[in-house]
């Protein structure tokens, strides 16, 4: 317990009164760092190499070698070692497929087998009647690389795909159908440009197509109708059978039936889109989930996407062309009724009077409202949200955050307390 004397300055040490029973001193360089001082970490005893900024890749430790394959201490799942092949997610939402489930399974194994890499396969049942949940678990009992997640109710394909994506441990990711139309031989041609760094997302293209003409015609108007809004050349952009890279899947935000933008998604975020022909088979066991109101809210979503990969960051740009459009009209309006009132003609009881007002008013609004947009999209970049950078070059290790290259300042240097084994006399009241 200290007390500092009356009339003492601010710059002489205290003498602080020490109990027999605490013990011996402490010598002062030892004392705790008080609060505002600085005093830099001690070296690091780790021996292993800091990671290369040029590692692309990151494999989690399997479930089977806690220590993550080092033979000691784990190592941190975000950490990749050099020479390790990235791990590989199948991911596969699936919906009252209970005859599906076994057989493809197996053509799972014999395709994945082939791969030079580590991978698991995701099953998300997205609240199935029948028995798909059982189906899963029995595969997951019978190979602990096939992993399952059942959803309460049916969320549809997007939140079951964001789902999964969440929960796979690959670094490359393979989505597809699970009524047994895709084939899962065709996964090496499409993870083959992702592997070469030609491709960010490769999406599969179903030729020749083995569906009925309901379900053919009315995909053909919708993918030439995306392929001319969009300007992104793809025949099948709502093929299931597609392959990503980590980054895509963690830049994507799905919702409703955004699954079938996917590719559009990725292209508008930097990505690098392609695609490859893919064989597509009959349906065997179960019926298709199409109907004819999913091409209309095709039409309505497509129209949210090209807002958000062309305007997220500017939505003025597309409010206010409309607010301008609506002023003009109304000001020209208002001008005519203006040129007509100075030649001495009755304007008051005109509908174009009334048109012109509600132009004006019309226009107000909607540039106020493109402005509110504007201010929240300058929040949300205010909080530090950056563009995506595909690859840096002439970096040497991490790169550090500005804030905090600068060294932390010191806090003033003060005296050293002086310590007595005599306890300080009391004060009398004044």
């Amino acid at each position: 317990m200290c007390r500092a004397s009356r009339g003492r300055t601010a710059g002489r040490a205290r003498r602080c009164w020490r109990h027999p029973a605490a013990g011996p001193r402490r010598d002062p360089a030892e004392q705790r760092p008080r609060r505002g001082d600085f005093r830099p970490a001690p070296p690091s005893a780790d021996p292993r190499p800091a990671r290369p900024s040029g590692t692309r890749h990151r494999v989690p430790p399997s479930d089977t070698d806690p220590t993550g394959g080092a033979g000691g201490k784990a190592e941190p799942p975000d950490q990749a070692r050099p020479g390790v092949s990235p791990m590989l997610s199948v991911v596969i939402p699936v919906f009252n497929e209970e005859d599906s489930i076994a057989p493809l399974s197996g053509e799972l194994v014999e395709a994945l087998e082939a791969q030079n890499l580590p991978w698991e396969v995701l099953f998300v049942d997205d609240g199935s009647t029948d028995a798909t949940p059982q189906r899963i678990d029995d595969q997951c009992h019978r190979d602990p690389r096939f992993r399952g997640i059942v959803l309460r109710r049916n969320f549809g394909k997007a939140s079951a795909l964001e789902t999964g994506f969440a929960a796979a441990r690959g670094e490359l990711l393979v989505t597809m159908d699970g009524d047994l139309q895709d084939d899962p031989a065709d996964i090496p041609a499409l993870l083959r440009p992702i592997l070469d760094d030609e491709a960010d997302l490769v999406s599969g293209w179903k030729h020749p197509r083995r569906d009925p003409l309901s379900k053919t015609l009315p995909s053909r108007l919708y993918n030439a109708t995306a392929r001319v809004l969009t300007g992104l050349p793809l025949h099948d952009m709502n093929c299931g059978l597609k392959a990503y890279r980590r980054e895509v899947v963690d830049e994507l935000i799905l919702y409703g039936d955004m699954h079938r933008y996917i590719p559009v998604l990725a292209d508008g975020a930097g990505f690098i889109v392609s695609e490859v022909r893919t064989n597509h088979r009959p349906r065997r066991f179960g019926r298709s989930k199409y109907s004819a109101g999913r091409f209309v809210r095709g039409l309505l979503d497509l129209m949210t996407v090209l807002f958000i990969t062309r305007y997220r960051r500017r939505p003025l740009h597309l409010i206010g062309i409309g607010a301008l459009l609506l002023a003009v009209l109304g000001v020209a309006v208002l001008a005519w009724l203006s040129v007509l009132w100075i030649q001495g003609h009755a304007i008051g009881g005109r509908p174009l009077l009334s048109l012109g007002v509600l132009l004006l008013v019309i226009s107000v609004q909607v540039l106020s409202f493109g402005l509110l947009a504007e201010l929240m999209t300058w929040h949300y970049h205010r909080k530090g949200t950056r563009v995506p950078v595909r690859r840096r070059h002439g970096f040497d290790g991490a790169a550090t955050a500005p804030e905090t290259r600068a060294a932390a300042p010191r806090a003033p240097a003060t005296a050293p307390e002086e310590v007595s084994d005599t306890p300080p006399a009391r004060e009398s009241p004044p």
